[in-house]
């Protein structure tokens, strides 16, 4: 039987984002924190490269703003892109605190300082980091925290359904219990969206299987306007090997010296941008995409061999043993790389501390749009921009738990009208027509042809699925499928929408970029018109 949950505070997702916002109010809030598998699933624990900062005397946050901005394109918001980074050095502070084992390196005067390294777009060292394993170290320490702490319960294995909204104000979710397959009423008084991206809704991605856009789809659906989500960010160098089902080449290998090169042992970067192999991510994402198509290359290689071995091995341990896993020696032969679809740049509008527009849902990491990131995330502001959101969110659900009450009771998950499913074909089939159309029609390069056609699929699919949806027993592939289809629409609709190229969004129609930068902004029909 269903069971009924009440905490504080339900945090939907254990990455970086919402085990930091966790771990912020445990000492006064009873929080619970879904996992749709565990932790160690989440982005945060794939991420290589590390967390941007201002931590060096000779950078300045300044530099930090300006360099941000321009990978922004023009779109990013100034004011969010301040506020997050002159809160860098506190974010970064907090996580030393709690035992995040960051590289250091030793001065010619003896002294242990943090290393510091250098990614595309960045114009100083400022990319604190843990060897190449970040997001590891980070999500590693973060859950042992949380699992030792009294007041935070960690929930395995939950897929949220649907948020519940009684009174226009979100008091908890519906959500699947993946050992029990029932679905159980978690209530909360305030309730947090930390779900990450959807990358998932494309044939070749470095995340993990559960980036299916869920807290998108489920903000829309509760009324929640959402903001560039055409945005999507195509890490240029993931490895291409057919066993590796994902697996991205950290950016730092590039900014140690790694060279980008033709099957022939060319390089070619010069020929699209002065700044080579550094130039930001939109830009060499293109840049392979034109060159693997102008010759019918399978891949182009990424070559770091020239360092010397200890260096290499020193500084990418992690990348040298998974590439050796493969075949690939790193120290000595070149990494075959292909772009994948990697960030998604866009997503729910929240304001600086989190809030949404329905009373008392927050969202915090990659699954909002802040205003950060603008029309192409700069390298490494992605885990930063998890920790100053979740440390301003918390400063605001402090506050709004103490005077919020929910209702003791709400209708359980009604499924008398569903049966179980005999036809789970459909899911597979549909999950991977999805996300083959939208890698053929909305992806690095796109037309006005390309995004109709997508259009008129992902209308059909969106049929089948509402109506697999309404007769079966829900399971985690069916949630994810049909939170999928729906973001996978809302980024079709907001590409149609800019008749521009601008950062990670190029067409052939408008190869020009407007004088004029304007986000853009889709309002569902159930928009609250909340003040």
């Amino acid at each position: 039987m269903s069971q009924q949950l009440t905490h504080d505070v339900l945090v939907i997702g254990s990455g970086a984002a919402g085990l930091t916002l966790a771990l912020r109010l445990a000492d006064e809030a009873r929080i619970a924190v879904l996992c749709k598998g565990s932790p160690q699933d989440a982005s945060t624990y794939f991420a290589q490269g590390g967390i941007a900062a201002v931590l060096d005397s000779k950078d300045s946050i300044q530099s930090h703003i300006s360099d941000t901005l321009v990978a922004g394109a023009g779109l990013c918001h100034e004011d969010a892109v301040r506020f997050t980074v002159e809160h860098s050095r506190e974010s970064i502070e907090w996580l030393i605190g709690r035992g995040v084992q960051f590289t250091t390196e030793s001065k010619s005067d003896g002294k242990e300082n943090y290393h510091l390294t250098k990614e595309g777009g960045h114009s100083h060292r400022r990319i604190i980091h843990a060897a190449d394993a970040t997001g590891k170290a980070v999500s590693n320490t973060l859950t042992s925290e949380a699992n030792n702490h009294p007041n935070i319960e960690l929930y395995d294995l939950h897929v949220a359904v649907d948020l519940i909204i009684y009174k226009r104000q979100c008091i908890g979710a519906y959500v699947l219990n993946r050992q029990t397959g029932r679905v159980d009423t978690f209530l909360a008084k305030c309730v947090v969206l930390a779900t990450g991206g959807a990358s998932k809704a494309y044939l070749y991605s470095s995340n993990p299987d559960g980036n299916s856009g869920d807290g998108i789809a489920m903000a829309w659906r509760a009324g929640c306007r959402v903001a560039n989500m055409e945005f999507n960010q195509f890490h240029p160098t993931c490895l291409y090997h057919p066993a590796a089902k994902f697996f991205l080449i950290t950016e730092a290998l590039r900014g140690e010296g790694g060279h980008l090169k033709l099957p022939n042992g060319e390089r070619f970067m010069h020929k699209f941008d002065s700044r080579g192999e550094l130039a930001p991510r939109d830009i060499v994402a293109r840049a392979i995409d034109h060159e693997m198509k102008r010759l019918g290359a399978e891949c182009v290689f990424l070559d770091i061999s020239h360092k010397p071995a200890d260096f290499i091995s020193s500084h990418f341990p992690t990348v040298k043993s998974r590439c050796l896993e493969y075949g690939i020696d790193i120290t000595s032969e070149p990494i075959p790389v292909v772009p994948a679809a990697h960030y998604t740049c866009g997503g729910i509008i929240v304001d600086e501390q989190g809030k949404t527009d329905v009373n008392h849902l927050y969202a915090i990491g990659e699954t909002t749009f802040t205003g950060l990131h603008g029309a192409n995330r700069m390298a490494s502001n992605s885990l930063l921009e998890c920790l100053v959101y979740a440390r301003s969110a918390f400063s605001s659900i402090q506050e709004q738990i103490k005077t919020t009450s929910i209702p003791k009771s709400m209708p359980h998950w009604d499924e008398s009208q569903v049966t179980d499913s005999d036809e789970d074909v459909v899911i597979s089939h549909n999950w991977h027509e999805l996300r083959r159309f939208m890698w053929d029609y909305v992806g690095i390069v796109r037309t006005d042809k390309r995004l109709q056609r997508a259009l008129r699929r992902a209308t059909l699919l969106q049929q089948e699925i509402d109506e697999y949806y309404s007769n079966y027993k829900v399971s985690s592939d069916l949630i994810e499928l049909r939170n999928l289809i729906m973001v996978a629409e809302l980024i079709i609709r907001s590409a149609i929408q800019r008749k521009e190229s601008r950062g990670l969004h190029y067409t052939l129609d408008y190869p020009n970029t407007k004088s004029e930068a304007q986000d853009t902004i889709l309002k569902p029909d159930n928009f609250p018109n909340k003040p």
